[in-house]
């Protein structure tokens, strides 16, 4: 069975941090509706009680670079002391759907300026940290093309132009690995996209190649990295360090149709997505992102939990599962309180309440998962 090694818990937390702009102009920062800002010390060092010494978060490059080429780090340095005080271990997402307004991202002036910009942000975490640093620089590739290049969903708020814009992406991914590179050799790099399955439906015959054509539409974004497809930009094998999979439990679904629901025989096994994508592309694997609603959250952990470790047992490297977001969120489209995570809302002294039904399960995950955690940690899981 593999043995996880590149994090300092198999349990992380993620921060939500989405900073786009919406189909009606307005600007997101989860980072900051969510407290995170504010109280990010006492935020890692509630994670660490609960066994979490590893996070995803996140800069905002549009308050970073306001004008070109003049960098602003006093929205990421407070967070990145936090982190450094706390001993808590960052995968820093660059880019999570949002970039400067006077960039537009069409240009290849765009992949110019994020490769600056992640050169930039490699040179101040080296001056603040010894450890080795992650970086997932363009979040969700494929999510973000589709969202933003064929939908209008949010930012660049195109139609027709996935494609354009998922090779826009994958120039700029490329670019700002090497820029970090020549920073910081040992950079390691999570490449996040979300996993699907799409299938026919069976009451209701339809276009079986369709379907198969959608689901593997997953792999375009890390196989142009690894340079397996369109090779004319840039990629190569170096280019796919580890494979972030986000998992949530509406990525199957019917061509056309409906969610595949969990107990349904034509639902896939997690084991078997983690598995093929494994075998796919010979890396190690995270599950970058996975959760539920309300009192769902303790279930769908314990699904995840199990899936994974029976892949693991079939020898697929996964080397942890993050949740996320692992505080509350107000909805990107209605602001409404999306209860997802094992913290809510901070009150006025920065504490969270704890979702009691994840904590629980979070416990039993970490005993299965991090059998070295102190006893101690383990003790407070699932007590509010």
């Amino acid at each position: 069975m593999h043995q996880p090694s590149l994090f300092e818990s198999f349990l992380l937390g993620g921060f939500e941090c989405s900073n786009h702009r919406r189909s009606d102009g307005r600007r997101l920062d989860m980072l900051d509706v969510t407290g995170h800002v504010e109280w990010a010390s006492q935020d890692y060092a509630l994670l660490q009680q609960f066994g979490i010494n590893s996070v995803r978060d996140g800069l905002r490059w549009h308050l970073i670079e306001s004008a070109t080429g003049q960098y602003d780090w006093s929205s990421f340095l407070p967070i990145l002391k936090a982190a450094e005080r706390q001993g808590t271990q960052v995968i820093w997402d660059l880019c999570h759907y949002g970039w400067p307004d006077h960039i537009d991202i069409w240009r290849p002036q765009f992949v110019e300026h994020f490769a600056r910009y992640a050169a930039s942000v490699a040179q101040l975490v080296k001056d603040e940290s010894d450890a080795v640093p992650y970086y997932s620089p363009l979040n969700e590739i494929s999510f973000w093309s589709w969202a933003g290049g064929d939908e209008a969903y949010f930012n660049p708020m195109a139609r027709g132009r996935g494609f354009e814009l998922k090779h826009q992406l994958i120039r700029a991914t490329i670019a700002a690995m090497d820029a970090i590179r020549e920073v910081e050799p040992r950079a390691r790099f999570v490449q996040v996209d979300p996993a699907i399955h799409v299938i026919a439906s069976n009451d209701r015959p339809g276009p079986v190649r369709d379907a198969e054509n959608f689901r593997l539409s997953q792999f375009q974004a890390w196989d142009m990295l690894c340079g397996e497809l369109w090779p004319g930009l840039g990629g190569a094998p170096q280019y796919l360090d580890i494979v972030g999979v986000n998992y949530y439990s509406d990525n199957q679904w019917y061509l056309n149709g409906p969610v595949i629901e969990r107990g349904s025989p034509d639902y896939r096994p997690l084991r078997g997505i983690l598995s093929e994508i494994y075998h796919r592309y010979k890396r190690p694997l995270m599950v970058a992102e996975t959760g539920a609603e309300g009192d769902l959250r303790g279930d769908w952990l314990r699904y995840v939990g199990e899936q994974v470790w029976l892949a693991m047992q079939h020898g697929v490297p996964v080397e942890g599962i993050c949740l996320y977001p692992i505080v509350d969120y107000p909805g990107w489209t209605d602001e409404r309180h999306c209860p997802v995570g094992l913290f809510g809302f901070p009150d006025a002294n920065g504490q969270r309440p704890i979702h009691k039904g994840l904590a629980d399960e979070l416990k039993t995950q970490q005993a299965r998962f991090d059998p070295s955690a102190e006893p101690a940690v383990l003790t407070n899981l699932g007590h509010e």
